[in-house]
């Protein structure tokens, strides 16, 4: 197997590069959360049905959370600049499609094709970032602007899909990453290294047994209105494929995934806190907005301006401290006082009353969750990637990210699960505060559930 290096890009570039690079990881996060203000006009002109509406979200995450690893390993083989250049392009172009979507299968291929899109761009943007910064300092400050992107991409798809969508149309959801795209492509050859390359075969059949893999699994978790036995059914295949994609990798003179790359410190143990990190942060949001919506009785766009401090908060510490906390302390301790901090704010959000305040019920944990997620998401990344060969970063930042999505998917389909317990058939204000405090409390535990395997298991 042979490797090849491109030369080191010039001081000056790396921080426009880095720009490129946060604009990715602002529009791939922002994608999953534009369109929910926007789903019943589209429900509206394109006809879906209440139980097909769902798939708007699903068939991009499913694509997403399926594609990662072999993103991750294309990443690899044929440099990350590459890579990140195929998935803006495809990003575009099916952004084009789902704009101009006249029915419910151009609209489910082009968010599919969205997820396939960033399923590329992500574990590509992750190892250009890791080749670029190799400093310490500077790495934790370009993780900083990384993790802030994140952040804002979230809380600005709330904001812009509820501007968009009262003052133009929801077309302009998709519409909006096209002039983006295309910004980002004429800066990716100029500004972003090509990359290393590691030169080998691709087991095109790994390749198609972990895909298939994850998209069931996936399926099979964010699918609740299939019959349960279909579900369970779906995920026992998931995990025999998994069983069989295992052996192959053993086999194999040239892995997909080198099973060698566990042997990494911290990397099980990393990516395992990155899935439950995502498991209780993704629904301490969606249930935020539930609670602002459905009890304090927000309009959508002005939820979006209440998620806003969070936002705020999170950019202004991921930039400005973060990486002046992990370069001083190391990743360990901050990752486990940011969890904490979490698990503190979803206790404090379980106390939310049906007669509450944005002042008095919001805010304060809000901003305390927000520190959390500022503190634990970078230190968790780069556990979840430390110790690993240069030439294997790309599939180690595809592990990550697809821990992080696959856990978002499992951590929101079994809270949504438990709360659903407490609803009643036509479930009044009280009813529906006292799912949605339940909701926090089963989040509050995945997060503890992080915190010990940090303190067990994370090596310094």
């Amino acid at each position: 197997m042979e490797t090849t290096i491109s030369h080191a890009i010039p001081y000056a570039k790396r921080w426009v590069a880095l720009a490129v690079i946060c604009t990715a990881q602002f529009m791939v996060i922002m994608d999953t959360s534009i369109i929910g203000v926007a789903l019943p006009a589209i429900q509206k002109d394109l006809g879906y049905s209440a139980s097909g509406l769902q798939w708007i979200f699903n068939a991009y995450v499913i694509l997403l959370g399926g594609l990662l690893l072999l993103g991750g390993k294309l990443s690899d083989m044929f440099g990350p600049r590459k890579i990140f250049m195929w998935g803006f392009g495809i990003l575009t172009a099916a952004s084009l499609l789902a704009g101009f979507a006249w029915n419910e299968t151009s609209m489910n291929i082009g968010r599919a094709l969205q997820g396939a899109g960033s399923a590329l761009i992500a574990p590509a943007a992750l190892t250009l970032l890791m080749t670029m910064f190799t400093d310490p300092k500077e790495l934790g400050k370009a993780f900083g602007f990384w993790g802030a992107s994140a952040a804002a991409g979230g809380s600005a798809g709330v904001f812009l899909g509820g501007l968009l969508t009262e003052t133009l149309s929801w077309h302009w959801v998709f519409y909006i990453n096209i002039p983006l795209g295309l910004i980002v492509l004429s800066m990716s050859k100029p500004y972003l290294v090509e990359g290393m390359k590691q030169k080998g075969k691709l087991d095109l059949m790994s390749a198609i047994i972990a895909t298939l893999s994850l998209v069931l699994l996936v399926y099979g978790i964010v699918s609740p209105r299939q019959a349960v036995i279909t579900r369970v059914v779906t995920i026992l295949i998931s995990l025999l494929l998994f069983t069989v994609f295992v052996f192959r990798q053993k086999r194999s003179k040239n892995p997909l995934l080198p099973l060698s790359i566990f042997k990494a410190p911290n990397l099980s143990s990393g990516n395992m806190i990155m899935m439950l990190m995502a498991g209780s942060w993704i629904p301490l949001w969606f249930f935020l907005n539930l609670y602002l919506q459905q009890v304090l009785q927000l309009s959508a766009f002005n939820s979006g301006l209440a998620l806003l401090p969070m936002t705020i908060v999170i950019m202004i510490l991921m930039v400005g401290f973060t990486g002046k906390i992990v370069a001083k302390f190391g990743f360990k301790a901050p990752l486990i006082a940011g969890l904490i901090f979490l698990a503190g704010s979803l206790i404090w959000f379980a106390q939310v009353d049906a007669t509450g305040s944005f002042l008095t019920d919001v805010l304060p944990a809000s901003i305390l969750g927000a520190i959390g997620m500022s503190l634990a998401y970078i230190p968790g990344t780069i556990a979840s990637m430390s110790g690993v060969k240069p030439e294997e970063t790309g599939i180690a930042s595809g592990i990550s990210n697809t821990s992080y999505q696959v856990g978002s998917a499992i951590g929101l389909a079994v809270v949504v699960a438990i709360s659903s317990l407490f609803l009643t058939t036509e479930p009044g204000i009280e009813v529906i505060t006292e799912s949605i405090r339940v909701a926090f409390i089963s989040a509050g535990v995945i997060c503890v559930a992080a915190i010990v395997i940090a303190i067990r298991f994370i090596k310094m």
